[in-house]
């Protein structure tokens, strides 16, 4: 996997010497910045761009990357923390940034040093990386396109087709694209989102995470150089790995967050209420007793949906240290397939209802546009819809009964 840029000069100054790294006061001060007017900009539709670029500069992106090559050392564990803490401030932010730190767990286990050395190269540079993978079509998810990357004449490629779903892309450097490449083969390309032919479109509608940029990219000829293809080659016959795992925890890390931000709000919520309803066990929010046995329950969901991620978390990083030649242990793979579908079913059994209680502490009044609190149940359930639940409880109940083996695509 790697990329280049236009002129293909793999030369790239970082922006940052010493990246934010996890727990450091750094990391603190960026995250504090970015959560300032997240619920208005989110209400009014504001796109974080000056967010993204904050989180460039501080070297967010390269949080993964060992100490030794300019990047933060993060374990999966500080990882995932540290991405709860992103989304607790701003979920939007978060979520944007989940396929470039896809791409960054790519080059941390490519075979190709050349490869891995030019993919390094982007994430150190503070360059972030999108995606055009999904399309709105009749094939089934992940694998199978219309989009086309044909060899060219004059050597190279061309791309051709219309994405969908391409999260974080409009605010990023570069898109990887997915596409046909012949018979029942798929291959993909990084390239420049300001290369001639890419057009990437804010028409994300969607009812919640809304300025995740999660629309459209349409590809029209654009040229992709020998270095920057690689060959995916036969969708139903990909390797299991622990990527799809990452990609699946990254939305339980983005609604963990969700759910701590929920309970902020609702401490806010009855530390402000000025009154309390008449027929109230107490005249003063802040006294009622069950108004704060609401505000606990949403506490201990938090908690709940933080320890299970990272739970999860500590078994995919097992899967990654069992990494040879670029392939992890085919049973440690499983288990981090295992732990992230887990983590999806028991989450998503509570973070809506979760969210929604939020109301009970604040009453009619806080469902006033002007608080914006409806954005969390909105978001939650925004990414819970990446991947159907029931499908993953019945993979993991087809394991334990049959010993199925989970689907080796990146979208289970």
């Amino acid at each position: 996997m790697s990329t280049q840029t236009e002129d293909h000069s793999t030369s790239h100054a970082p922006t940052t010497d010493t990246p934010v790294r996890p727990g450091s006061p750094e990391l603190r001060i960026l995250l504090d910045r970015i959560a300032i007017d997240a619920d208005l900009r989110d209400r009014d539709r504001v796109a974080p761009y000056e967010q993204i670029a904050w989180a460039k500069r501080a070297g967010l992106g390269r949080l993964r990357v060992p100490v030794s090559e300019g990047g933060g050392g993060a374990t999966l564990r500080e990882f995932f923390a540290t991405l709860i803490a992103l989304a607790e401030a701003d979920s939007n932010v978060a979520h944007i940034l989940r396929t470039h730190f896809w791409f960054v767990e790519q080059q941390l286990v490519a075979v190709d040093p050349a490869a891995r050395a030019r993919g390094l190269a982007v994430i150190t540079a503070d360059q972030l990386v999108g995606n055009g993978f999904s399309e709105q079509s009749k094939h089934a998810v992940g694998l199978h396109f219309d989009t086309t990357i044909t060899p060219h004449p004059d050597g190279g490629y061309r791309l051709n087709g219309v994405k969908f779903y391409s999260t974080g892309t409009m605010y990023c450097d570069h898109t990887q694209i997915w596409a046909s490449s012949g018979d029942h083969s798929i291959a993909g390309a990084v390239v420049p989102i300001d290369r001639d032919g890419v057009t990437v479109e804010d028409d994300w509608d969607g009812f919640g995470q809304r300025l995740t940029g999660t629309g459209t990219t349409r590809l029209d000829d654009v040229a992709v150089y020998d270095e920057e293809f690689f060959d995916l080659g036969d969708p139903d016959d990909q390797p299991t790995g622990y990527m799809g795992a990452f990609l699946q925890l990254y939305l339980q890390a983005v609604t963990a967050g969700i759910l701590r931000s929920v309970r902020n709000d609702a401490v806010s919520l009855v530390q402000r209420r000025a009154r309390n309803f008449s027929h109230a066990a107490s005249g003063s929010a802040t006294d009622d007793r069950q108004v704060l046995q609401v505000v606990g329950e949403i506490s201990a969901d938090a908690f709940a949906a933080e320890a299970i991620v990272l739970a999860a978390a500590d078994t995919i990083q097992m899967a990654f240290d069992s990494v040879v030649d670029g392939t992890p242990d085919p049973t440690a793979s499983e288990a981090a397939q295992l732990a992230a579908a887990q983590a999806k079913i028991a989450i998503d059994r509570f973070s809506y209802a979760t969210a929604a209680k939020l109301f009970d502490v604040g009453g009619a009044s806080a469902t006033q546009r002007v608080h914006n609190l409806d954005r969390h149940w909105r978001n939650a359930r925004v990414a819970s819809t990446h991947n159907p639940t029931f499908l993953k409880a019945s993979a993991v109940g087809d394991h334990h009964v049959n010993g199925a083996s989970f689907p080796g695509n990146a979208y289970f």
